[in-house]
């Protein structure tokens, strides 16, 4: 027979602290509970695991390596923006043991004034074209900020084997007082003859600029619109820290960047972009954007935003029309299908601040580690950089667009 409600509650009084009905046992140090699985065992739950990445090489650069290229023959190329004038070469090729050395060559890396066409001053990034030529972006900021020295700002084609510069395009006519050019995409396939840059905005007021390789003619486009701004409101945590301005002069200051990575899709009908200080994903049609019939207003009614990606620097896309996404808060790379589905393909503790993405004819997936939010000015003038740089790679399943 059970027990009467009475006879249970007199026999539970008399057990005392002793009895524990369903719930925890307490610690004896705080009185906390500790459930007989998990803390009580010192042990917890890990999180779910993804790809893993593997290192193609260090790379022993003398300032942070924002920008990558590979060659079609496998030459590894990195760039080195001037963050300021101690950065004391811009472009520079990786040596298989992991050294770096200008590219041309000492002299073309030294700022000059007087020869801004010749000098790079500032270079982000940069790609190899359908005939193997190097690209590279020239921003025109010998110390990382101010007005663009006149005829600074330029493409620059060169020949990788013979180290000579083919063709240098000015960009002056999609210059703004406060621009950073930041990202390029050059498209020479199918009998086109463009290239894009991305404008983040000194003032995080970004746009994008189109470029007619073969007439050199250059139009800047969405300047002001939404999905080019830096984007308000919004932190930044890398390293489990927000990325914030703070050179140890005064209060830390947010971080502003506009239009950042982009990337083109199959057959170069879209470009895809992104703020560096924004969450969502834009893409826009790529023929419209160098269209002299097309009005700035016409454009910006075409942009696609095609909503939450997480927080990215670098972007690109592979064959299939996948997006793939440096998620620089996770340290890890993620890929964005057609159909909006955004999955984490690989992360590795070593790719801080992951950044610019090469996708190979191999289908390998290389992207650098660039550790920007190391540098000084966002750690009280501490740099907390920890060279050698790694570049990372995973295996996809799919060549480049």
């Amino acid at each position: 027979m059970a027990p009467s409600r009475r006879q249970f509650l007199a026999h539970s009084a008399g057990l005392g602290a002793s009895l524990v009905l369903g719930g925890p046992a307490l610690s004896q140090e705080t009185g906390s509970p500790l459930w007989e699985t998990g803390a009580a065992r010192g042990e917890g739950s890990a999180a779910r695991g993804v790809g893993e990445m593997e290192l193609a090489i260090f790379a022993n650069a003398p300032s942070t390596p924002t920008g990558l290229a590979i060659s079609p023959g496998g030459r590894i190329f990195i760039m080195m923006p001037r963050f300021d004038a101690k950065v004391p070469y811009t472009l520079g090729e990786v040596a298989r043991d992991g050294s770096v050395m200008p590219f041309p060559d000492a002299a073309t890396n030294a700022v000059d004034p007087d020869a801004p066409q010749r000098s790079l001053m500032h270079v982000p990034n940069g790609v190899f074209d359908t005939a193997g030529h190097l690209w590279v972006l020239d921003a025109g900021l010998p110390e990382g900020k101010g007005p663009p020295v006149p005829g600074g700002a330029k493409l620059v084609q060169f020949d990788i084997e013979t180290k000579r510069a083919l063709r240098t395009i000015p960009l002056e006519p999609g210059i703004a007082p406060t621009s950073s050019f930041n990202d390029l995409r050059v498209d020479t396939q199918g009998g086109r003859a463009r290239a894009f840059v991305s404008d983040q905005g000194q003032d995080g007021e970004g746009a994008i600029l189109a470029v007619d390789l073969e007439t050199e003619r250059v139009v800047r486009r969405l300047a002001g619109h939404a999905s080019t701004q830096s984007q308000k409101g919004l932190a930044k945590f890398v390293e489990h820290r927000p990325v914030e301005l703070d050179p140890g002069e005064g209060p830390a200051r947010a971080v502003q960047g506009g239009a950042n990575g982009i990337a083109l899709g199959p057959d170069g009908k879209r470009l895809y972009y992104a703020p560096l200080i924004g969450r969502h994903l834009y893409a826009v049609d790529a023929a419209a954007l160098l269209d002299p019939a097309r009005s700035n207003a016409e454009i910006a009614a075409m942009v696609d935003d095609l909503g939450e990606k997480g927080m990215t620097g670098g972007l690109g896309a592979d064959a299939m029309d996948r997006v793939y996404l440096t998620l620089q808060e996770q340290n890890a790379v993620g890929r964005r299908h057609p159909d909006g589905r955004i999955e984490v393909i690989a992360s590795d503790p070593r790719l801080v601040w992951a950044d610019t993405i090469v996708i190979t004819s191999d289908k390998w997936l290389y992207v650098s580690a660039a550790q920007v939010n190391r540098r000084p000015e966002y750690n009280k003038g501490e740099d907390r950089q920890k060279p050698p740089y790694a570049v990372l790679r995973v295996r996809i399943d799919a060549g480049p667009a």
